[in-house]
């Protein structure tokens, strides 16, 4: 921890009366791994739901379970049973287009990145998955597609074009 001195917009040093304590400020902090938690209705049925498309039951905690973790690779998803967050399917049936709806689900989104979104997209389609978004070439260089949870919460499947 640091103090920082009152300066005005120009720089020039600031009166006592003015900022008297200064600001203080924190070092940089040195993450070294970040986990999301979702909030879902069924442990189970989520397992079931992530192991569709890839993923693995990595441990499950109580009994019944009622907290538990999936992985990819590297990645790792904690899953609540009915707390940490929220949840809720909207009635869109596209995420983005000219029908989507970005603010319909009330779940949590994130990005998954992957080697082929094309190859994740026919694995999705042939588990039945609901995809809301189908492979896309976006004008931020991504290749993606979305795919959403029962209980809402939005997977944007993406890879870097030209990667």
């Amino acid at each position: 921890m640091y103090r920082v001195e009152s300066k005005n917009s120009r720089g020039a040093q600031l009166p006592a009366n003015e900022h008297a304590a200064g600001v203080i400020c924190f070092r940089a902090m040195d993450a070294k791994a970040i986990t999301p938690i979702l909030n879902v209705s069924d442990i189970a049925a989520s397992f079931a739901w992530f192991a569709k498309w890839g993923w693995k039951k990595c441990w499950d905690w109580g009994t019944p379970p009622t907290f538990g973790s999936v992985g990819s690779g590297e990645c790792e998803i904690f899953l609540c049973r009915g707390a940490q967050g929220s949840r809720g399917k909207g009635t869109n049936r596209s995420t983005f287009g000219a029908d989507g709806d970005e603010t319909a689900d009330k779940g949590v989104w994130m990005s998954v990145w992957v080697a082929d979104v094309d190859e994740v997209h026919r694995q999705c389609v042939a588990e039945g998955l609901d995809v809301v978004f189908p492979p896309n070439n976006m004008p931020w260089n991504t290749r993606e597609m979305h795919v959403r949870h029962p209980d809402g919460h939005v997977f944007r499947v993406s890879k870097g074009i030209g990667e």
